[in-house]
């Protein structure tokens, strides 16, 4: 029953997932834990929740939800939401102290970019360890000690997630579209809440074709929906010659109509992925600058970054970033750097501290407002 429940929840919450979705914060626990039993955290992220809870079955542990206001834990770190007071709060709060005899707490890795161990030590005495990118990596990183390799620390974007993606977009979509239809185009309901399903797969699935056009920065949007467009014209080209029929109010309709559609998918298809950074975003046009003269190979930098940009030399003390092309400029590593050797820059010289990128956070539209401490 357990394993139906779970899956019954990830499809109902994948529908909806584009809203947040919280749970009750607070203290959980697995199996029969003790004083030396280990504590994660995680955001109160519904789904995320369950999916941690899914990985630690069979550990004796315990398990910290923290109020994220039901935003998934790299968006909730990026935006303010979860961040120093929450940990801490949490921490304080929750009687996890009168529990355990250590003060060592394992964080999702994308907490990085609102997270500062610094801050949290000196606010509650907590060591935060940074644990691996996905809940399901939490045995291996276990049984490992504490140590990860490129895989736990890297995001990725595998079928699995890209059909995710598509059904957060196709759902929304295809409701709107199912009550336009109904009220002024009763006939084109179905086929065109079937084009959106079925396109929408398509656009993710078939992401490796045009994802290396996401990587110009300028004007994406025209080409990635260009592109789309396009393949779906000679699609329906095709369709026509096989029915010998080229009706002209059919394509005008199909036109209009798929044009709108591929527009609102691609808008900011980058921002759905898990490695590019979203298009709305003006941070995407700067890069992580690195001083090697303040670097001293702290190695934060290494162990938060979801796409394995850094490499770190501790016989030299001191970082490179051999991968800097891959770089979704979270600020995770600008934000856990302790001596702040990095910085965003553009190619106008113009620069963003990391004094700035600790305090402001950034909004949906990809503006850095207040943060939440």
């Amino acid at each position: 029953m357990r394993i139906v429940k779970y899956i019954l929840v990830s499809i109902f919450e994948t529908l909806l997932r584009f809203f947040p979705m919280p749970c009750k914060t607070g203290l959980r626990e697995f199996g029969n834990p003790g004083p030396d039993s280990p504590v994660f955290l995680t955001c109160n992220y519904h789904l995320t929740v369950e999916r941690v809870k899914r990985a630690l079955k069979g550990m004796d542990c315990y398990l910290l939800v923290a109020n994220s206001r039901g935003i998934n834990v790299w968006c909730g770190a990026a935006g303010g939401h979860l961040n120093n007071h929450r940990v801490v709060s949490v921490l304080k709060t929750s009687g996890i102290e009168e529990r355990v005899n250590h003060r060592s707490v394992i964080l999702p890795q994308l907490a990085g970019p609102g997270v500062e161990p610094r801050a949290v030590r000196k606010k509650a005495g907590w060591s935060i360890i940074w644990g691996p990118v996905y809940a399901k990596d939490i045995p291996a990183f276990m049984e490992k000690k504490g140590e990860k390799n490129q895989e736990m620390r890297g995001v990725k974007f595998p079928p699995l997630q890209r059909i995710e993606m598509a059904v957060m977009w196709a759902f929304p979509l295809s409701v709107t579209a199912g009550l336009l239809t109904s009220l002024f185009w009763p006939r084109m309901n179905l086929s065109l809440n079937v084009f959106i399903w079925v396109f929408s797969f398509f656009v993710f699935l078939a992401f490796p074709l045009y994802s290396k056009w996401l990587l110009w920065r300028k004007f994406e949007f025209l080409r990635v929906s260009a592109f789309l467009w396009g393949t779906f014209l000679v699609g329906l080209l095709v369709y026509s010659v096989l029915l010998h029929s080229f009706d002209g109010k059919f394509w005008l309709w199909w036109g209009v109509v798929s044009l709108l559609v591929i527009c609102l998918l691609s808008v900011d298809l980058a921002g759905s992925t898990p490695v590019y950074k979203s298009g709305l975003h003006e941070d995407r046009f700067f890069k992580v600058v690195l001083d090697k003269n303040k670097c001293r190979a702290a190695g934060c930098c290494e162990q938060v970054c979801p796409r394995n940009c850094f490499e770190v030399d501790r016989s030299h003390h001191t970082a490179r970033m051999p991968r800097a092309s891959q770089c979704v400029q979270c600020g995770a590593c600008i934000v856990q750097c302790p001596f702040d050797a990095l910085w965003f820059e553009n190619q106008k010289g113009e620069k963003i501290s990391p004094e700035t990128i600790r305090k402001f956070k950034l909004n949906l539209m990809g503006q850095r407002a207040l943060g939440m401490d």
